[in-house]
């Protein structure tokens, strides 16, 4: 896989629009992010996972996921090589979408701040 095969998964996925983060290609849902190829030049994609899912994948393939060094990574920031096969990071990049729409609905709930009723 490559980066542009990650674009194309990524595009692939219901609602997503592309962008520019720092001039560099990331992927929202909601107006929020969930993936970016910010780590592209050194051959990773990256992933907004929970830590407990970051966990789950390194442990499974830790040839494939990395948690992205520094705070970033503790709070579940994960790199996966754009090597991975087409299965595995296809699945990736859906597990970082479900979790983006599943904390949009969550948040698009709660009342608006400043809103007076």
């Amino acid at each position: 896989m490559t980066a542009a095969d990650f674009r194309r998964l990524a595009l692939s996925l219901d609602g997503v629009e592309e962008y520019s983060h720092a001039g560099l290609p990331a992927f929202r849902v909601g107006g929020r992010k969930f993936a970016s190829l910010a780590s592209q030049a050194q051959g990773y994609g990256n992933l907004m996972l929970t830590p407990e899912q970051q966990a789950a994948f390194v442990e499974e393939a830790p040839k494939v996921f990395l948690p992205i060094p520094g705070g970033w990574g503790k709070m579940g920031h994960t790199h996966i090589r754009l090597a991975a096969n087409k299965d595995v990071l296809s699945g990736a990049l859906r597990t970082a979408w479900k979790l983006r729409v599943d904390m949009n609905a969550k948040t698009s709930r709660k009342k608006p701040r400043g809103v007076v009723q």
